[in-house]
């Protein structure tokens, strides 16, 4: 009874082993293919919309939130204000630098010195050279005509000092005006603001929150433009997929399964990967324009797509 038991489930392991080694490589194979020949091109399957720019804008800066300036669902522009930490001390700083800028002007400005100096050089000059005249008369000794040389020597030296402090004034006015801008950049980096046009998709912060340098306020994602993301056999189509090959892309923007809506749209592959997933395909995407429906966006990251690729060889637009 054992022996027939043992031969029975042998028998039945044994068969169930040869039906999975040949069930495994067709299954193996159709998922490493999701691309399908045919005379229009290649249609590539099971592709993805994504975001092409999808951002969590932090903070730059230290302190309080006193204005947070969107909310969730909200469209804005680039350079739009989205929230300001407070910045009165910044902007008190940045009075007392710029008070600090103007007395550097005006010492760089100021040449009182510079003239005095060249009005004494000339007659000190003079001086001497009356006191060089009444020496080689006999009416001067000699060594008050030595002492007028040497008064004309340090009115030139004067006026080299003069230079040299209106140089020195110019240089620190040059640090002055720098100091201004770096706190005019202190404020600025307080004001936090869009760097594309952009849906808000998330409000982390709260106003009269304190945020630290890198403390995420809102995620903000583009959609006046979006990624049509797919993937594509690297041996298989060795050659016939690159950069700039005409393409038809098809979304279901709607309906349902049996009775989808499709939005069509032509243009050129934007991107080819050059590394290799484990399944051996490249990583491929177009850009696509999305359109407004209303007060919001016709296609969104998440839904299914197909594209249709025309090797190069082929040429042509559908």
């Amino acid at each position: 009874m054992f022996k027939r038991n043992a031969f029975f489930f042998g028998t039945l392991l044994g068969s169930v082993m040869a039906i999975a080694v040949h069930v495994a490589p067709a299954g193996a194979q159709s998922a490493g293919q999701p691309s399908i020949d045919s005379d229009a091109g290649i249609l590539v399957e099971n592709c993805m919309v994504r975001f092409i720019n999808k951002t969590k804008v932090p903070s730059e800066s230290q302190g309080k939130l006193t204005q947070l300036s969107v909310e969730e669902g909200m469209s804005i522009k680039k350079g739009d204000v989205i929230a300001i930490v407070d910045d009165q001390q910044a902007r008190l700083a940045l009075e007392l630098k710029e008070a600090e800028e103007l007395v550097a002007k005006l010492n760089a400005q100021n040449d009182v010195n510079k003239r005095d100096a060249v009005q004494s050089e000339v007659i000190a000059r003079q001086e001497a050279a009356a006191y060089r005249d009444l020496y080689a008369k006999g009416a001067a000794p000699q060594f008050e005509m030595l002492k007028k040389q040497a008064e004309a020597d340090r009115a030139i030296l004067r006026i080299e000092l003069a230079d040299l402090n209106e140089n020195t004034a110019m240089a620190e006015y040059v640090a002055k005006k720098v100091g201004t801008k770096l706190a005019q950049s202190d404020i600025e980096m307080r004001t936090i603001r869009a760097e594309f046009d952009a849906y808000v998709e998330n409000r982390f912060a709260q106003l009269g929150e304190w945020v630290q340098p890198g403390s995420p306020i809102v995620e903000l994602v583009q959609m006046d433009f979006v990624r049509v993301e797919g993937f594509i056999d690297a041996f298989r189509y060795a050659g016939q997929i690159q950069k700039g090959a005409d393409v038809k892309v098809e979304i279901t923007v709607g309906g349902t399964s049996t009775n989808p809506v499709i939005q069509t749209f032509v243009g050129k592959i934007d991107y080819v990967s050059m590394e290799l997933d484990l399944n051996k395909r490249h990583r491929i995407w177009v850009k696509v324009p999305n359109q407004r429906d209303g007060d919001d966006w016709l296609i969104k990251p998440g839904m299914r797509a197909t594209m249709q690729i025309m090797p190069p060889a082929a040429g042509g637009l559908f």
